[in-house]
C-alpha cells in the first residue's frame, strides 16, 4: 500500500453503509427519483443518501440545510421553490403510514416524524423554528437493523391546514449518522 493510500484511509471516515429514503408518501427526494420533480441535481440517482449529523433538533443539519442533510451536493432538496414542490394529501388528526426503502438498512436507534407548525412559510428554506419542537412519531427500534421495507403508522396531528413539510428522520444506531427527507404534505 502507498504512503498516500495510507494516509487517505486515516483522513477518510468510516460511513455507516446504511442508506434509505421515505417513498410513502413520496419525499421530494423520491419525487426527483421518479423524474415528477426536475432539475433536482445528483439526488434524482441517489435518494437514499441525504445522511447528515444526528440528534436532531438538538443536533444535526444546520437550518436552511436540513432537507438536505447539510449536504451541498443535495442542496436542490432545500430550495423551497416557491412552495411548488408536489405534495400528498394528507387529513389532518387521521392515522397515516409513513414508509422507507432502506437500500441498506443498518442498526437503528429509531426514526422520528416532525411537522411544521401552522402559519409556517413554505417559500421559506426549512428551519427548527418552522417546526412543532416534538416529533408526532417516534418509533425506537433498540439498535434492531430493520428490513429494507419499513412502515411506520400514527396519528397525523389534528388543526392542520393547508401546505405543511414533514420531516422525517432516521438515526443509526451505531454511527454519528442520520438519514433525512423532507415530505411536502396538502390538508
Amino acid at each position: 500500500m502507498s504512503l498516500a493510500l495510507m494516509a487517505l484511509s486515516v483522513v477518510v471516515p468510516a460511513t455507516a453503509g446504511a442508506h434509505g429514503y421515505t417513498n410513502n408518501p413520496n419525499s421530494r427526494a423520491q419525487f426527483c427519483k421518479l423524474g415528477t420533480a426536475k432539475n433536482c441535481g445528483p439526488i434524482q440517482w441517489e435518494p437514499q443518501s441525504v445522511e447528515g449529523p444526528k440528534g436532531f433538533p438538538a443536533r444535526g443539519p444546520a437550518d436552511g440545510s436540513i432537507c438536505s442533510g447539510g449536504l451541498g451536493q443535495f442542496a436542490q432538496l432545500d430550495d423551497p421553490r416557491g412552495g411548488s414542490w408536489p405534495t400528498t394529501k394528507l387529513t389532518s388528526g387521521a392515522s397515516r403510514t409513513f414508509s422507507w426503502w432502506l437500500t441498506a438498512p443498518h442498526a437503528t436507534t429509531s426514526f422520528k416524524y416532525f411537522i411544521t407548525r401552522n402559519g409556517w412559510n413554505s417559500t421559506a428554506k426549512l428551519t427548527r423554528a418552522a417546526l412543532d419542537p416534538s416529533p408526532f412519531i417516534t418509533v425506537n427500534n433498540g439498535g434492531a437493523r430493520p428490513p429494507n421495507a419499513v412502515s411506520h403508522s400514527g396519528t397525523v396531528p389534528g388543526g392542520k391546514s393547508g401546505r405543511h413539510l414533514i420531516l422525517a428522520v432516521w438515526d443509526i444506531a451505531d454511527t454519528g449518522n442520520a438519514f433525512y427527507q423532507c415530505i411536502d404534505v396538502n390538508f
